[in-house]
């Protein structure tokens, strides 16, 4: 019997509330698919990246969901946070073969983030989490177990020793 897929959702907790229901909506998608899941709270969104790449060392999960919410202020930082965020996770996705679904609001205001953010509205957490398992899905169609592999072409490896 095959192991269920690891999800990590990284969940950035600088708005608890709006994290919560992101999650919520993340969490209620992944059950439906019956993997396992594990939370990982982080201060912002510009931690949810480095905390994927130290995930993705360990080798632990097979997908990631990236949630948290960026709010214009009066200040150039929403710009920064936003952009480098997204090119964080897209840097991961890309060089890494990380399978990511991006959950990262970046809105003008609290009524946006609560619109995207509510599981009645637009439910963004839960897309991200469809997100991510549709990446697992590619990744698993054009990355085929190597023993697979091996097998399906009657090739082995040796060594140079043998």
């Amino acid at each position: 019997m095959e192991e269920p897929a690891r999800v990590l959702i990284v969940e950035a907790r600088f708005y608890d509330d709006l994290a919560d229901e992101l999650a919520a909506g993340a969490i209620e998608a992944l059950q439906e698919a019956g993997v396992e899941i594990e939370r990982l709270p982080v201060p912002g969104v510009l931690e949810v990246p480095s905390a994927i790449s130290l995930a993705e060392g360990s080798a632990e999960y097979d997908a990631y969901v990236a949630l948290g919410v960026v709010i214009r202020g009066e200040t150039s930082h929403y710009d920064i946070v936003a952009i480098e965020s997204a090119r964080a996770l897209q840097t991961l996705a890309i060089e890494f073969d990380c399978c990511i679904g991006n959950g990262i609001l970046t809105v003008e205001n609290g009524d946006q983030a609560w619109a995207r953010a509510r599981r009645s509205e637009k439910n963004k957490g839960r897309d991200a989490a469809i997100a991510a398992l549709r990446m697992l899905e590619i990744k698993n169609r054009f990355s085929p177990n190597l023993e697979e592999v091996l097998a399906e072409s009657k090739l082995t490896i040796t060594s140079e020793r043998d």
